[in-house]
């Protein structure tokens, strides 16, 4: 179904984030969700039994950093994407990238680190475009979704230990495919699309500039998006970046989280879309939430990790080009649990 007019309403002020891919707070909105009300135990189970589990999903323990006793408290988290559809559709094309796969059978080519603080007051998520150019342990300099490629999980795990000199405390990964279910069951999502464009396939929906709900099938189309921009995954984290800030606001409003049946289908829809390491059960999830009660949207702050733009290896290969230095102080504040600090110093904007 195609979106032809917006819906006629003020517009509002956009609040300047940086740059997010959608994955990033997907699981977030799962946490959000289980210690809502009074009904965790129930939800608790239908996110243990329906999830999946990430066999194996950390490196060797003598490959690990040590954990300094500023951030032992803090809390890394690893979220990896996967979008079995558009890879079935790039297949089709005659695409060959190169992701590692994952247990519901799509292949990773997003990565998020979401960093909670010892204080539990804010959550900090990075995202880490795929094609940024890094010196992969044992592999040598590629593309960071090179890491999924050759050793799977454990060796992205490996690669962002090595990069930021801390530990991963847990992975989840998440399918794009959830994300239909998890938009309908909240009634769809209403956004504010800064720039119209159209699906480029046949037939393809079309986005108008301006105020418009989506439904699961619309926000699919939106997000994936990627071959009408110039910029292409530029953009595409854009509009990814606008829609999941409509969506958690919904999601963490008082009409939802006071609405068990609600909440339940949201956790019944996207719990099986999931996958966990094997010590992120609802208990840990639940213990995690709870101790971040306080903390809202306006304390999260999400931007992309540090980069010059893209550009050109050696060998020809299109890439995304790291800001070592920036990057290196980046990883100093998570040692130090000062990422507050580093974003406050920063300018993160790109």
């Amino acid at each position: 179904m195609s979106v032809e007019e917006p819906v006629t309403r003020p517009r509002t002020k956009k609040k300047r984030t940086g740059r997010i891919v959608l994955l990033s707070v997907l699981s977030l909105v799962v946490i959000a969700a289980l210690v809502a009300g009074g009904y965790v135990w129930n939800l608790g189970r239908t996110f243990n039994d329906n999830s999946q589990k990430l066999e194996n999903a950390f490196p060797a323990e003598e490959s690990r950093p040590e954990v300094k006793k500023e951030s032992e408290d803090a809390l890394n988290i690893l979220l990896l994407g996967s979008d079995t559809r558009a890879e079935r559709d790039e297949e089709l094309d005659g695409g060959s990238e190169e992701f590692g796969t994952l247990p519901n059978g799509g292949r990773s080519d997003t990565m998020m680190l979401v960093h909670i603080p010892t204080d539990r007051s804010a959550v900090y998520v990075t995202s880490i475009m795929r094609d940024t150019w890094l010196d992969l342990p044992g592999i040598g300099e590629a593309k960071i979704n090179r890491a999924f490629a050759n050793g799977g999980v454990p060796k992205a795990v490996e690669t962002l230990e090595g990069l930021f000199g801390v530990r991963i405390d847990h992975v989840a990964s998440v399918d794009f495919e959830g994300f239909k279910g998890l938009t309908d069951a909240v009634g769809g999502v209403t956004i504010n699309n800064p720039r119209a464009f159209r699906q480029s396939i046949v037939n393809g929906m079309y986005f108008p500039e301006g105020i418009q709900t989506l439904d699961g099938e619309q926000a699919l189309a939106f997000v994936r998006e990627r071959k009408s921009f110039p910029g292409s995954d530029y953009q595409r984290v854009k509009n990814q970046q606008l829609y999941v800030k409509a969506l958690l606001g919904q999601i963490l409003s008082k009409d939802t989280l006071t609405n068990p049946l609600k909440i339940q289908n949201i956790v019944s829809e996207f719990s099986p879309f999931i996958a966990v390491d094997d010590t992120l059960d609802a208990t840990k999830v639940v213990d995690i939430a709870s101790s971040m009660r306080n903390v809202g949207t306006s304390d999260m702050e999400f931007f992309t990790l540090p980069n010059k733009g893209p550009g050109r290896s050696a060998d020809g290969q299109s890439i995304v080009i790291p800001d070592m230095d920036t990057i290196n102080k980046f990883g100093e504040a998570l040692q130090n649990d000062t990422v507050d600090e580093f974003v406050a110093s920063t300018d993160l904007s790109q």
